[in-house]
């Protein structure tokens, strides 16, 4: 999601000095760069990298925000910097860019994203086929109820921003996190899947979805305007269902 851009504060700023402000380590450095006409956030650590400080290490990669590797937290909110023009979040003419919370910081602003792909698997965030896959592709109604909830967060790309602005993730760290809950249910959803049990009961424990407190802040910030609350909301109810199957067998 784009932030909306102040064009008149774009047309001011072109001839004006932007201050930016860029954590490192346990300090702040300040650089000035120019302000520009449609800049983006990654416009502009890409110029202090390649044209003040070549030692500033951050990610990117596509530019276009398809692959999410350049979140950063941006004035204290976590973004896509390739997608986030400075007219719209720097008014004033400075920005403050620090690496994404509740992540290990590599240097700079590039944080390690380990953590992040250890719970995805740890909600067995993965398809699971089973031991016997059918011999063909199978048929998916586009309009049927699981397609549909499926459809709610299979866009997710693994940027890591509804992580950095979960504050259950900041208070307890074994949380699972939204985007690997999002995950699970996207294959809870999915007709195809085999491992519809044992997913719900990775995702039920005291790391799981019912330690969520819908803050919302998760669907407040993803960039792909989508609802991982919603998803870990599905997942309360379907592993509650699963609890009272569990009673009703062995009654």
């Amino acid at each position: 999601m784009t932030a909306p851009v102040d064009h008149a504060a774009a047309a001011r700023g072109a001839t004006e000095a932007l201050r930016v402000r860029i954590r490192r380590g346990d300090g702040i450095e300040d650089f000035a760069v120019p302000r520009r006409a449609n800049q983006t956030v990654l416009d502009v650590v890409t110029e202090i990298q390649r044209e003040q400080d070549p030692t500033l290490a951050y990610r990117f990669a596509c530019r276009v925000g398809m692959c999410g590797s350049c979140g950063m937290t941006v004035n204290g909110r976590p973004r896509w910097t390739c997608r986030t023009r400075v007219a719209a979040v720097a008014p004033e003419g400075e920005l403050l860019l620090e690496p994404l919370r509740n992540l290990p910081v590599v240097k700079d602003l590039a944080v390690d994203m380990e953590p992040f792909f250890e719970k995805w698997r740890r909600a067995h965030g993965y398809f699971e086929p089973g031991e016997n896959p059918p011999d063909d592709f199978a048929t998916v109604l586009p309009d049927s109820a699981e397609r549909r909830e499926a459809d709610a967060g299979i866009e997710c790309i693994n940027c890591g921003v509804c992580y950095a602005a979960c504050d259950l993730v900041t208070w307890n760290p074994d949380y699972l996190g939204p985007a690997a809950l999002n995950r699970a249910w996207t294959l809870v959803n999915d007709v195809r899947d085999r491992d519809g049990d044992a997913r719900l009961a990775a995702v039920a424990g005291d790391a799981g979805c019912h330690s969520c407190h819908s803050h919302m802040s998760c669907t407040e910030h993803c960039p792909k305007a989508l609802s991982p609350t919603f998803a870990i909301a599905g997942l309360k109810r379907e592993t509650g269902r699963a609890a009272l199957r569990r009673l009703w067998r062995r009654g």
